[in-house]
């Protein structure tokens, strides 16, 4: 069965959550409602604490990529606390990394630095929409036009 520890406190402006076990399927909805919690109670600043977290499945990078959005929906800012690469629980980090959804955050490598007023260890970059890629033609061509060819005449023998 998987667990989830999730423990809050204040600084400095902040609202600092700071979670312990495995986040997936079965316990993102509950991480969900406690971050939905911090920000009915009008606090928009939040930073969650993921170096406690040994398992991080899809589910719960999107319970993530949704705290954000619903935080600068608001005025509000989120960061990240992640486990060095080469940490205990570094397989989080791994997972935002593969995913690419790493550059959406400001990431942090401990809570002290994250509510300091310091700058991110990678900074977020901001989501623009991705245009599609440009397309190039090649000029049309034309197929080869078939000729009707007439037999050599005969001659008699």
């Amino acid at each position: 069965m998987t667990t989830i520890e999730a423990h809050e406190d204040d600084r400095g402006g902040w609202t600092v959550l700071r979670l312990r076990g495995e986040l997936d399927l079965v316990t993102s909805p509950r991480i969900r409602r406690r971050v939905h919690d911090v920000v009915a109670a009008g606090r928009h600043h939040l930073v969650v604490d993921l170096s406690g977290v040994v398992f991080c499945d899809s589910s719960g990078v999107g319970v993530l990529v949704a705290a954000r959005r619903l935080l600068r929906s608001c005025g509000g800012r989120l960061r990240l606390v992640l486990p060095e690469p080469g940490a205990d629980h570094a397989h989080v980090t791994r997972v935002f990394t593969a995913l690419g959804v790493i550059r959406l955050f400001e990431v942090y490598e401990d809570v002290p630095a994250a509510v300091a007023d310091r700058g991110p260890a990678i900074p977020a970059q901001p989501s623009a929409p991705v245009a599609p890629a440009a397309v190039t033609q090649a000029p049309p061509t034309r197929a080869p036009v078939a000729r009707a060819v007439s037999p050599p005449p005969r001659t008699a023998p």
